[in-house]
């Protein structure tokens, strides 16, 4: 089984280091960053399955800020918000989070958390990726069609279009003679 790869930011280096050699007895192949800064240049050069981020660290906005960067990078990790200051629900969702990690955490529970939203994400990553490939393929097969109906269609509504003035003008024409006919 390969080694899942973690980004795990935080700026306090305690908590970088006994973090990162738990996940690493734990499998997980642990690459870590010591600020946002640090964060959102690795998230760029490097790709990983889980991006685990403090919230608070060079400033507020900080925590943010990598998750951002996790949310448009186009290999889609999940993201778990760690902190000492829990959020409410809705505010860590806002932030673009999967889920919320609060430390300190016994080590069997963020073990069984973050599998567990390595599990989710990977589901919902595959269901995304397979609703993204049934209506890509879909519509152009209709797309094909409807062109062929368009084309179809335009080249009926030519030919009328031709038809209907020659029929209008040979319709005024006799009214008129007709009417020449009738003064006589």
């Amino acid at each position: 089984m390969p080694k899942r790869s973690v980004l795990l930011v935080d700026d306090e280096v305690t908590v970088l280091l006994t973090m990162k050699a738990v996940l690493e007895i734990s499998g997980f192949d642990v690459d870590t960053a010591a600020s946002a800064r640090e964060a959102k240049s690795k998230i760029k050069s490097h790709e990983y399955q889980m991006v685990i981020t403090d919230m608070r660290m060079e400033s507020d906005a900080s925590g943010r800020e990598v998750i951002h960067a996790a949310r448009i990078a186009p290999y889609h990790p999940a993201v778990a918000l760690l902190t000492a200051y829990p959020l409410s629900e809705e505010d860590w969702q806002d932030a673009g989070a999967d889920k919320m990690l609060v430390k300190p955490m016994q080590t069997a529970a963020l073990l069984r958390s973050i599998e567990k939203l390595l599990e989710t994400h990977a589901a919902k990553l595959a269901r995304l990726s397979s609703a993204a490939a049934a209506p890509a393929s879909k519509p152009a097969k209709k797309s094909a069609a409807a062109k062929k109906g368009t084309a179809t269609k335009k080249a009926a509504s030519k030919k009328a279009a031709a038809e209907k003035p020659a029929k209008k003008s040979a319709a005024k024409k006799p009214a008129p003679k007709k009417a020449a006919e009738s003064r006589k």
